[in-house]
């Protein structure tokens, strides 16, 4: 360390919160005063390292610190969970998914942890087994048309489940008659219909939710460390909650608007980080989370999920130019000289695509000097 740096490193604040980390670890390794010192130097040094001058454009280092390693991910990957396989998008196309803050997502997962009282293995096989959502189809033995009765005929697995099946096909259905009849649910419209209709409807039935909760198509028990934990394929943040054995402070889904909705949008800001982070780690790429930590909190600033792109983050600057310079020029110009808008140059694009001086750096600051000859005239 040069005697510069050597200086300002002793001159330095550290916040309270680093200071109090130095005391744990130095407590935890029973390291003497000397080593104590030496370590906090240490951080001192790292800490001023990693601060940044006022003026620096953050913003384009985040960007390229980001997207420079995204180059070398791959382009189409899954990782498979656990013994079932639950097929979970990695790699470029879910970083993609999570900065375009979409809200379909190609395979939704989520990580239930239960309660220290449930905390077992046949619990948490028990509840796996619950919350997989069943529709009348996986229930069902075999269906078929009675096109002299005009009518659809179910046959259970178990009978003892068909006045559940009755009330679920009525309760989405309340303008057809359904009974039961010997082995089988007889379903019939009250008015004739064709062939076409019938097999539309017989559809929509199969299709109806039966038990478990909805969205959630595969789950399995695994243990990490001390806990058991439950790893579905599918998503229904609001629904697991409800769930009394459910540790509502740990369960996660990786769907970042199912988390807004139902958390708000802090706890969405944290699954975009979080998310983002394991993404590239998975992929053995070292990103100092700071700059995924910028991005979340541009993607949530207003309070709202904002991609970044053109009907987001980037479509939403004030600049035209900047604007235009992004995505469909033409569309940009032609709208703000229809309303009379005016480009202010605030930002770093539009200066730099006119030659003026950006306003980051040396270039924010405005200097006002007195000459001594001015101040004698």
């Amino acid at each position: 360390m040069s005697e510069k740096s050597q200086k300002a490193s002793s001159e330095i604040e550290l916040p309270k919160i680093l200071i109090d980390e130095v005391e744990r670890v130095a407590k935890e390794m029973k390291l003497s005063e000397e080593k104590k010192n030496k370590l906090l130097e240490l951080v001192k040094k790292f800490y001023l390292k990693s601060l940044f001058e006022p003026g620096e454009a953050i913003g384009i280092i985040a960007a390229q610190s980001i997207s420079e390693p995204a180059t070398q991910m791959t382009m189409r990957t899954y990782h498979f969970a656990g013994s079932a396989g639950i097929r979970v998008t990695y790699g470029l196309p879910r970083l993609v998914e999570i900065f375009d803050a979409k809200k379909e997502l190609e395979t939704p997962v989520m990580e239930i942890y239960l309660k220290k009282e449930f905390n077992n293995m046949e619990k948490a096989k028990e509840m796996a087994e619950s919350i997989v959502e069943k529709k009348i189809s996986d229930v069902v033995k075999g269906v078929s048309i009675n096109l002299s009765e005009n009518s659809i005929e179910i046959e259970p697995e178990d009978m003892r489940k068909s006045g559940k099946i009755i009330k679920v096909i009525k309760e989405a259905f309340p303008e057809i008659k359904a009974k039961e009849k010997a082995k089988s649910i007889v379903i019939s419209p009250k008015e004739e219909v064709d062939v076409k209709t019938l097999q539309i409807l017989r559809e929509k039935i199969l299709d109806l939710h039966f038990e478990g909760i909805k969205g959630i198509k595969n789950a399995i028990v695994r243990r990490e460390g001390e806990d058991w934990l439950i790893n579905t394929l599918g998503s229904n943040l609001e629904e697991i909650l409800k769930i009394e054995e459910v540790d509502k402070t740990r369960t996660i889904t990786n769907d970042i608007h199912e988390t807004f909705k139902v958390l708000g949008i802090e706890a969405a800001r944290n699954v975009i980080i979080k998310e983002a982070m394991k993404t590239l780690q998975e992929q053995g790429l070292n990103v100092d989370i700071r700059h995924i930590i910028l991005v979340g909190d541009i993607m949530t600033s207003t309070g709202r999920i904002q991609s970044i792109g053109r009907y987001g983050v980037a479509g939403a600057q004030t600049s035209i130019l900047s604007r235009a310079a992004f995505e469909e020029t033409v569309k940009h110009l032609v709208r703000a000289s229809i309303r009379n808008e005016t480009d202010e140059f605030k930002g770093i694009f539009e200066n730099v695509m006119i030659g003026q001086v950006i306003p980051a750096g040396t270039g924010m600051l405005e200097l006002i000097a007195k000459f001594e000859e001015e101040e004698k005239k």
